[in-house]
């Protein structure tokens, strides 16, 4: 073989943090894909995480793989409630012997680019975000933490200043970083002091349609949790007595329907067909989370409807701003997490001139661009091409000593 070939290792790891029936989020599409990737080019992957519990579920997509996993794995509820362990995962993670792979690959939003590695591996990381709550968060984690309210405040914090030390130790050993969005590189940079390559997650466009004709409902949709402030957009839509349909549930749930007016219903939790129903026929999909990426608002667009979200974050990377005079705009984005900015955006929105300017069908054409299939293209173009250099780098270390210049000078 010759020392820059592109052809992949058999021997490759796939590392995530934990593959629970209680997590089935973005992360785990993205490791979904992954494996369904390298399969796809007959590199079935090894398959590593802290704690397992589907692949004695049946039904899962891990039904019957074999996972190496840590020491929490046999731990009291460590594999329902990994997080409670949350001092012991970086050490954990360390455990984890892969050292019978040539590449590996993790998938990272806590501890997972934190698995050990030799010179001679190369460890690429998808990084869906550097830990939140250890970082930027810190201070509204804290607020919201019932532990820190009843006087372990000091000891939650030195225990997330202690993370924060390895979480940016451990990413100076990582060969390369992906990161989902530009806003995540941008964390990256900022808390890791490391440079990323930008690979936007896999959406499953496909199973939404955009052909249906549209009512006047405002739609959204997400996991009722204090940093979604889907209370931004009650308060908004209070004010404006405009439609709006909540779907999700969440520890916020009764809260917003105590905030809720007679316009505004919460649905819950509804089927996958009930939410493409609602995507395909709403006026517009409103979204006021600050998001590493966002799916959600991605899978509005595959339905064909303009998103009206927070101009930060990942929408950044997937709303065409029609505010900013993008020729075949796919929504509106507002700048502030505020009530008054969400009003303002809708009511531009609502303009009927504006409203017009959006088609359906060029929003769907735009959410293409997320579809699995040109996600595993990139992904597998970066990771050939980290291999050629990876092999390249050997070759150089493995070469005649009496060759390399300056060695014995």
């Amino acid at each position: 073989m010759s020392p820059a070939s592109d052809a992949l290792p058999r021997r490759i790891a796939l590392v995530h943090e934990w593959f629970t029936p209680r997590s089935t989020g973005g992360a785990e599409l993205v490791v979904e894909a992954l494996d369904r990737l390298l399969t796809d080019l007959e590199r079935q992957p090894m398959l590593a995480a802290l704690v397992d519990g589907e692949s004695k579920r049946r039904g899962s997509w891990l039904s019957g793989r074999s996972i190496r996993t840590s020491a929490i794995q046999h731990l009291p509820w460590g594999v329902s409630h990994v997080q409670q362990y949350l001092p012991l995962l970086p050490m954990a993670i360390e455990q984890i012997d892969l050292g019978d792979a040539d590449l590996v690959i993790s998938s990272s939003h806590l501890v997972g680019k934190g698995v050990l590695t030799s010179p001679d591996q190369l460890h690429i990381s998808y990084v869906h975000t550097p830990v939140r709550y250890a970082w930027d968060q810190m201070h509204a984690y804290l607020q919201r933490s019932a532990l820190a309210r009843r006087g372990l405040g000091p000891l939650i914090r030195w225990q997330l200043h202690a993370l924060r030390q390895w979480d940016q130790l451990s990413a100076q050993r990582v060969d390369h970083l992906i990161a989902n969005s530009r806003f995540t590189a941008r964390r990256i940079r900022k808390f890791w002091g490391r440079e990323a390559e930008v690979i936007h997650p896999p959406v499953d466009v496909a199973r939404f349609r955009w052909q249906s004709p549209r009512d006047d409902t405002f739609l959204c949709v997400c996991r009722l949790v204090p940093y979604k402030r889907v209370d931004l957009v009650v308060e908004a839509f209070n004010r404006l007595g405009l439609p709006l349909l909540v779907v999700g549930d969440g520890p916020e749930r009764t809260r917003l329907e105590a905030l809720a007016g007679s316009n505004v219903t919460l649905l819950g939790r509804q089927s996958q067909h009930q939410v493409e129903t609602l995507m395909s026929r709403c006026r517009a999909f409103v979204y006021a989370g600050l998001e590493d990426f966002g799916i959600a608002p991605v899978e509005a667009m595959a339905a064909g409807a303009p998103v009206i979200g927070l101009g930060r974050g990942g929408l950044l990377d997937t709303v065409r701003c029609a505010a900013a005079g993008c020729s075949q705009p796919t929504g509106v984005l507002f700048p502030d997490q505020s009530v008054e900015s969400v009003i303002q955006a809708v009511q531009w929105f609502q303009q009927q001139h504006r409203l017009e300017s959006f088609n359906a069908e060029s929003i769907r054409s735009w959410a293409e661009r997320f579809r699995p299939e040109a996600f595993a293209a990139r992904f597998e173009a970066s990771m050939r091409r980290s291999w050629a250099g990876h092999q390249m780098r050997c070759a150089v270390a493995a070469s005649d000593p009496a060759k390399v210049p300056g060695l014995f000078s």
